[in-house]
């Protein structure tokens, strides 16, 4: 078996940092669907802004509100305003490896999907 990138959204802004909330990520359900992820499932946020790296788990905000909210001791690390990429992992066979396609979310400054890659993409939207 292989640990593969599952789904990506890259790029997001957070939008809010709560140290007293219990603790997750908080993500708008349209993001969570393009990339695959379920709530509570592990991620990790990666922080473009400071560098920092961590993981919890996915919780869903309010629809198309663009929301990336920081939750708990992870607000210690990501700010409201800085850039993240979120990611998830599967485990897949030797043979699924060989033709894995993650599914891959750009967004844009409101955290809107403005461009999609990989699984995400059908095969006659593909960009050659």
């Amino acid at each position: 078996m292989r640990i593969m990138l599952k789904g990506k959204i890259h790029r997001a802004h957070v939008t809010d940092a709560d140290l007293n909330y219990e603790g997750s990520i908080t993500l708008d359900p349209i993001l969570m669907e393009a990339a695959d992820l379920l709530p509570f499932e592990r991620v990790h946020v990666l922080d473009i802004t400071n560098g920092a790296r961590l993981e919890t788990y996915a919780i869903e905000g309010e629809r198309g509100g663009g929301e990336v909210a920081i939750n708990g001791a992870a607000a210690h690390l990501v700010h409201k305003g800085d850039l993240v990429i979120v990611l998830s992992y599967s485990s897949v066979s030797e043979e699924e490896s060989q033709h894995w396609l993650p599914k891959l979310v750009y967004v844009d400054a409101e955290n809107r999907i403005v461009r999609l890659g990989g699984a995400a993409v059908q095969p006659q939207e593909a960009v050659v």
